[in-house]
This record gives C-alpha cells, sequence and structure tokens, in this order.
C-alpha cells in the first residue's frame, strides 16, 4: 500500500492547534441551502477529541473528508475551509487513510455509499456512524462485506458541544481497501494544487 509516503506526514496536536487556532475568528455563512454538509444540531456534532485521539494513534489519518474549519480533525480536510471556499468531499477524491464523520441527516447514505466506493480504489476509511442496522446502506456496504470491518461503540457517545449524549449508539466503520492505491501519489498532488495545502 502507498499510504504511507513522503507526502503524508504526521502533525503534532500543536502544528493541528495552530491550524484550528487560524480558523478561530471566522463567521458561518447565513446560506440555508448550504447548511446541510455544516455542523448542525440535528445532523453534525464534532467527535469528541480523546475519542479521535485513540482512533488517529491506530490509523494515522492523512485527511478528514467531511469537516468544518470549526471541527476538523486533520489538517488537510473537505468541506468548509471558510465561508466562501467550500470543497465538496462527496466530488472530490480520497486518498490515504481518511477520517470520516459526515453529517447524519438524509445525505448519510451517500457518504457511506462514497466511502465503500473510495475503498474500492484503494482508501483505508474509517467512519463514525450511527448504529442504524435497519438501513438500505448498511446492508449494501457494510453488512458482510470482506472489506468492513464494524466496531460497535459501548455507550452512548457525547459530541463537543452537546448538552447530553447522543439519543442513538454509535458504531466505527473501517472500510479497507480491496486493491492496492496506485494513484496515491497523483492524487494527493492534485488535491493540493488545487486546494492550495
Amino acid at each position: 500500500m502507498k499510504h504511507r509516503d513522503s507526502h503524508f506526514q504526521d502533525l503534532s496536536k500543536e502544528s493541528l492547534e495552530k491550524a484550528k487556532e487560524s480558523f478561530k475568528d471566522v463567521e458561518r455563512p447565513g446560506n440555508k441551502k448550504m447548511d446541510v454538509h455544516f455542523s448542525s444540531k440535528k445532523q453534525d456534532w464534532e467527535t469528541p477529541q480523546d475519542f479521535f485521539d485513540k482512533l488517529n494513534e491506530e490509523f494515522k489519518f492523512t485527511m478528514d473528508v467531511c469537516a468544518t474549519w470549526e471541527n476538523f480533525k486533520v489538517e488537510h480536510f473537505y468541506g468548509y475551509r471558510s465561508p466562501t471556499r467550500f470543497v465538496d468531499g462527496l466530488k472530490e477524491p480520497w486518498y490515504g487513510v481518511c477520517w470520516m464523520n459526515s453529517p447524519y441527516g438524509k445525505e448519510l447514505k451517500h457518504w457511506v455509499k462514497k466511502a465503500y466506493e473510495e475503498s474500492q480504489k484503494g482508501c483505508t476509511v474509517v467512519a463514525l456512524l450511527p448504529a442504524r442496522t435497519d438501513t438500505s446502506y448498511f446492508h449494501l456496504y457494510m453488512y458482510q462485506k470482506p472489506n468492513v470491518e464494524i466496531r460497535f461503540v459501548r455507550g452512548r457517545l457525547r459530541f463537543v458541544g452537546a448538552p447530553a449524549s447522543a439519543p442513538f449508539p454509535s458504531m466505527i466503520v473501517i472500510f479497507r481497501p480491496t486493491q492496492e492505491d496506485e494513484t496515491t501519489d497523483d492524487l494527493l498532488y492534485k488535491a493540493t494544487k488545487k486546494l492550495g495545502w
């Protein structure tokens, strides 16, 4: 696998905090049509940092595929990078080892499908999802798939900023590659050039 190359550098907590500090005074846009991709009380909560840190220690994430400047966990991320700059992770190629905590609304099924498809192209995708085993996307893209590992989270997570624990159980789903990623360098080069990373 070509997920550990010279382009992928492990970031210290200090450098990540410094990156987040540069976004702290940015205000949210008021465009309601764009809110579907945003953190919101109904759909998208920030992952608890200690929970993420344990996973990051195991997987060494190279990008966050669905984030905002307020809640990104990895320096390279898709989503709202500022009020006027949005990069749609559903339309862009993913690379390396990806973290995904997508909005939990109706579009969740599209993120799960994308995670599965990107794993077919060589990515590893680690997704924090509601443990909804009765959904069609669970059976289509996760259940009994040879390249998918499901870890049910014990208890209920309390997301950052939430007044209480989540009203639903959670699971970590790992979509592992089914083939060698021969284009990791090319994809990373295109992403960094396009996004100015």
